[in-house]
């Protein structure tokens, strides 16, 4: 679904991207791991449209669609979220769903003048939507809390379930888990588990807790100094060496070899 190739992107002199070449398989939950630093952030925001690559191409099923701009990248299905959610703190949770759905009836002025049957008829249909998203994420409690008053788990549940009142088909999850407890960690690999296997979403994850991507993602992409390093099953990625290296440096890499040899 996503090809990516020779994509690089430099900040001066700073190569934070620097010659990286991937795909994601259309149907797959793809893991994106690596150090800080390694550029896998910067790589989500130059394919989702957010940073101009300084080189190299991205392609959607076929499709050139490198430097488009987030809002066409939306109309064709291409979705992210974030390392720090992004809501509308001062709505409520549904409102923050309703909001998402572009070319709204009431969002022209005619209509707001001349239609408003036809704009109190699409609200329902976006209420009844939304509810549908909050019962499958199982947070249709929450529907009517501001959003501003959720736990960081709770919004990262409401930014999955943004993606849900569109036709997506590729998301790209930043650090879904940072910040979030245990428990609600769970409820959200349940729900991009059920989306993919019930509803064909393509997901490529972005997460530094190695038991989360272990229990999702196949394959496992490793980044490091915005090179892609490594590529297989999380198995794979756990023995290679070079993996090994990129996380602990060599140092502490034979420090680590030596006590386990003693």
């Amino acid at each position: 679904m996503i090809v990516v190739d020779d994509l690089h992107k430099h900040f001066g002199g700073f190569h934070a991207v620097d010659g990286s070449t991937l795909e994601i398989k259309k149907g797959s939950i793809t893991g994106l791991i690596g150090p800080n630093g390694a550029g896998k952030t910067t790589l989500f925001n130059v394919i989702a449209g957010r940073l101009p690559p300084t080189s190299g191409r991205v392609y959607m099923d076929g499709e050139d669609i490198t430097g488009l701009p987030p809002h066409e990248l939306f109309r064709k299905g291409l979705l992210r979220t974030f390392q720090i959610a992004h809501e509308f703190s001062s709505m409520t949770v549904c409102e923050n769903l309703m909001m998402v759905p572009g070319n709204q009836s009431g969002e022209t002025i005619w209509n707001a003048w001349l239609g408003r049957k036809q704009i109190i008829e699409d609200e329902k249909t976006l209420v009844k939507k939304a509810n549908e998203v909050l019962e499958f994420l199982t947070i249709d409690h929450l529907k009517d809390e501001k959003a501003g008053n959720l736990s960081g788990g709770q919004k990262k549940l409401l930014e999955l379930g943004r993606t849900m009142m569109v036709d997506a088909k590729i998301v790209f999850l930043d650090e879904v888990g940072a910040g979030v407890n245990r428990t609600l960690l769970n409820t959200i690999a349940d729900a991009i588990k059920r989306l993919n296997e019930e509803r064909g979403y393509t997901f490529c994850v972005i997460e530094h807790d190695m038991n989360f991507i272990g229990r999702l993602c196949d394959p496992v992409i490793v980044m490091a100094e915005g090179k892609v390093l490594a590529e297989g099953t999380m198995a794979e990625i756990k023995s290679n060496e070079q993996v090994i290296e990129a996380y602990l440096g060599t140092g502490l890499k034979n420090k680590v070899k030596a006590e386990a040899g003693a």
